[in-house]
């Protein structure tokens, strides 16, 4: 981003690519997107989070211990099993029920040029119907200047 649009407090967006490994995981992202709003300049504003897929989404909860994030995964591949009695003919029914629970949008404040994010939080990117090289897109705004 040029001085200028850091000066004039104009958005950044950004496209961040995430590639998954497994069908269900959460992959932390949190670094990727730090670096997204370091590298925009903004002090104090917010980041848009918005994963573009009907079969992945985004999340926050803990990250220091990587087992919360498995027990996410394992308990949504519980509740909401691949093989179920489902109408979709794609056979991702379960990745599609999953997303409408996550959720494909996060919204962080941004607070002396870092992620406001608590203590333990990490941001997730969510992938329900994987293998696969996903998008996942952000948007700084910086607060008004007086």
């Amino acid at each position: 981003m040029t001085q200028k649009a850091k000066q004039e407090g104009r958005s950044v967006t950004q496209t961040i690519r995430v590639k998954t490994s497994r069908r269900t995981e959460l992959k932390d992202v949190t670094a990727e997107i730090e670096a997204a709003v370091r590298d925009s300049g903004c002090i104090e504003g917010v980041c848009h989070l918005y994963v573009p897929h009907t079969t992945a989404g985004v999340l926050i909860n803990e990250g220091d211990d990587p087992a919360v994030a498995r027990d996410i995964e394992a308990a949504l591949d519980r509740l909401i099993p691949h093989a179920g009695n489902y109408t979709h003919a794609e056979g991702n029914s379960d990745s599609h029920i999953k997303t409408a629970l996550t959720g494909s949008s996060e919204t962080v404040l941004i607070g002396n040029g870092r992620l406001s994010l608590g203590r333990w939080q990490s941001v997730f990117f969510a992938e329900f119907d994987g293998p696969r090289s996903r998008d996942l897109r952000v948007k700084i705004v910086p607060d008004p200047t007086a």
